[in-house]
């Protein structure tokens, strides 16, 4: 993959910049233009460096150009640290240098609304005009450890050089980092500030930083992405190279908006990005602990080949609640063979326990220490180890980890260790900082860290690959029942519901099995439809503008004759304008009912950010109370099918469950795959659900029992 990898060469000066001219340089320690100038000469930056202010004079032993238009070569960014009004007219002179980058450090663009939006659309138009390519603006800049270069006007000293990149949308939480980094003694490679993204965005920065031989992961603080497809296009390329952990923000700001499906109910901005991430293999963190938590791990361990994890550790309690936390991240504990207790017995005094989680006792020595964890290691069951090192009463925490870390460097398994406590593990966490060995104050935050692991193993393991899509469709079939309800949808402004007719014609075309249904408008109709169709059947009330049909009597089932029909209908029409007096009802459906079976919700819905989604979960009345269900992007691959089964109940018990047999879990997958390409062929289908889709023994198929539909005018 690594092949596929292809860097914009007009980023270069953003990552290797020969020559940067600093405008709004200044000799003034209260200023911004200050403080970036001593960043950039204090870090020992190696290429040509410039400073230009109207007033001229020098600046930390350098000459100070009046205009850019001076400056001598080489020069290929240029940094703009001066009031936002000033930016346009010094992009042109930029233009005109024939300078191809500039970061622009000022703020007072789109943040601040329509004025400012306006100058920064100037700005991006004067730069295309001039093939300029821009970083911000609003933006604090970027910094490289291994260049070196802190084109940022944060207070020094930078982090250490290191094999973790950061991406951040915010100027402040960069900042933030940076200090943070600085105390934990992180190693950072590259620092890049995106402020408003006029020009460069996330998707820009994901494949220089995949080549650099410094970065081992790439970490990003995301409050959204520009364009959901092509973030997803180069971010699965590139975590086949470098892993990406990702922090998005703004969870639950979005709202919720109106839906005529469960599918739309329970689809939202989160869901979409969850789906995309586990597609591109990005790794989702909660909080910003935890991805930084991740990275270290992530560049400093190796991946496990399993997900069996032996416990190493002198005080019972801290064992229990890693073996809790292993197992809440979907790890386990691994089962030591006969002869890694046997060597472990003769290590340790009897009353030690010897079987994982392995309790060496307060006694435990430094040596214990080593011997147990390489015994562990070497056996071939353990596929990681999580080795707890709390205050101990006769040894120090540093000379327990001088004795593991060379077992550590000899072993192709991760250990996490866990130094629990404060001042008393200052030596340890600097030794094992200093070996690139990952540590954690507490056992669940190890465990977490040693499932990311497994998590990266896992889908490194995953074949690469687009899904394929179907041959056995009718796409001229579909645009032509599609074609008159767009036209009506147009006409009115708005979605409109398609009728279940209609929208049964439409799986049909795509191969997905379906009852008959007719729409009766009077209880004759009904029965004379429910004879042609055969006994017995169901009745639905025919209204878009009802969402829970069962919930207000407007469903009947089981229905055996033309006598119970008839009354049916009314019945349903009844209680339908009781309920909803003002929903519009165009008549009652009915339709053949079908033999017992589980029922299981597939629905795809329209995401502006990443297009079509599809859902799989339970189904039936109480699907949103339940909230079984998962999320993948259409069109779907085998994998993510294989997930949507594995992480929801409703997929599980597909395979037999107490008096359940096993449900035809192909008939399944088929059914996922054809509502999927559906909804990725045509997105003026705003949401499609099939509740429930009725799934028989293995080898007997499915069907669909309710469905509906939504189409949109753009």
């Amino acid at each position: 993959m690594n092949d596929e990898i292809r860097v914009d060469p007009s980023l270069t000066p953003f990552f290797n910049p020969q020559g940067i001219a600093l405008i709004g340089a200044s000799a003034d320690p209260n200023k911004l233009g200050y403080a970036l100038a001593r960043n950039l000469v204090q870090s020992n930056y190696p290429g040509a460096l410039h400073f230009v202010n109207p007033k001229g004079g020098t600046l930390l032993g350098r000459k100070v150009y009046t205009n850019i238009l001076e400056v001598p070569e080489p020069v290929d960014l240029a940094i703009l640290l001066v009031p936002a009004p000033a930016i346009p007219g010094l992009l042109r002179d930029c233009g005109r240098r024939g300078i191809s980058a500039a970061i622009i450090g000022a703020g007072g663009f789109r943040e601040t609304g329509e004025e400012g939006a306006a100058l920064e659309e100037e700005c991006l138009a004067i730069a295309r005009k001039y093939y300029i390519r821009l970083l911000g603006p609003n933006c604090i800049g970027i910094m490289d450890t291994h260049l070196p270069l802190d084109a940022t006007f944060l207070p020094p000293p930078p982090p250490r050089p290191g094999d973790v990149a950061f991406i951040s949308h915010s100027g402040a939480i960069m900042a933030a980092v940076v200090d943070w980094a600085r105390g934990q003694d992180l190693g950072l490679s590259h620092l890049i500030s995106l402020g408003n993204q006029a020009d460069i965005c996330e998707t820009d920065v994901l494949a220089p930083l995949a080549l650099d031989v410094h970065t081992q992961v790439l970490t990003l603080y995301l409050e959204g992405v520009r364009d959901g497809r092509r973030f997803v296009h180069e971010a699965t390329k590139v975590s086949r190279v470098k892993p990406i952990v990702a922090l998005k923000v703004g969870r639950f700001a979005s709202g919720q908006r109106a839906v005529a499906s469960h599918t739309g109910a329970l689809a939202g901005r989160e869901s979409a990005f969850s789906a995309a991430f586990w597609r591109a293999g990005v790794i989702r963190a909660e909080t910003s602990e935890e991805m930084f938590d991740w990275a270290r791990a992530l560049a400093w361990s190796p991946l496990p080949k399993g997900r069996s994890i032996a416990i190493l550790t002198s005080a019972g309690g801290p064992g229990v609640t890693a073996a809790d936390a292993l197992e809440i991240n979907g790890m386990q504990l691994a089962d030591l063979k006969p002869e890694t207790v046997a060597q472990l017995k003769q290590i340790l005094p009897s009353a030690a326990s010897f079987y994982n989680p392995v309790d060496m006792l307060a006694t435990a020595t430094p040596e214990q220490y080593a011997a147990c964890l390489q015994a562990m290691l070497l056996d071939e069951g353990v596929h990681g180890a999580l080795v707890i090192i709390p205050p101990l009463p006769m040894q120090t925490a540093g000379a327990v980890a001088k004795a593991l870390i060379p077992v550590i460097y000899i072993s192709d398994k991760p250990v996490a260790v866990t130094l629990m406590g404060d001042r008393l593990i200052q030596e340890a966490i600097e030794h094992f900082r200093a070996a690139r060995i990952p540590e954690y104050r507490f056992p669940e935050r190890a465990a977490s860290a040693l499932a990311i692991l497994a998590q990266r193993a896992d889908f490194l393991s995953r074949p690469a690959g687009e899904p394929q899509p179907l041959a056995d469709i009718d796409h001229e079939q579909v645009k032509r029942l599609l074609q008159p309800y767009l036209e009506g949808a147009i006409a009115l402004g708005n979605a409109i519901p398609l009728p279940a007719e209609v929208l049964n014609q439409i799986l049909e075309a795509y191969g997905v099995p379906t009852l008959a249904i007719r729409m009766a408008k009077t209880s004759e109709e009904a029965v004379q439809l429910a004879e042609q169709v055969g006994f017995p059947v169901a009745l639905k009330v025919a209204s878009s503008a009802i969402t829970h049909k069962s919930d207000i009597g407007g469903v009947l089932l089981d229905l055996p004759d033309g006598e119970s029909v008839a009354h049916g209908f009314d019945v349903i029409l009844q209680n339908a304008r009781q309920a909803h007096p003002e929903a519009g009802v165009q008549g009652v459906y009915v339709q053949r009912m079908t033999r017992p079976g589980q029922e299981v919700i597939i629905g795809a819905t329209q995401d502006e950010q990443f297009g079509a989604l599809v859902m799989f979960g339970s189904g039936g009345v109480e699907v949103e109370a339940l909230q079984d269900v998962a999320f993948a992007l259409a069109p779907i691959t085998d994998h993510e099918i294989e997930h949507l089964l594995q992480t929801t109940w409703a997929g599980r018990k597909l395979g037999g469950y107490r008096n359940l047999p096993p449900a035809d879990r192909q008939a399944v997958v088929d059914v996922l795959k054809r509502v999927a390409q559906l909804a990725a062929d045509f997105p003026q289908l705003a949401e499609v659900e099939i509740n429930p889709l009725r799934v028989f023994e293995a080898g007997k198929g499915a069907v669909v029992v309710d469905a509906r539909a939504q189409i949109k005018t753009g």
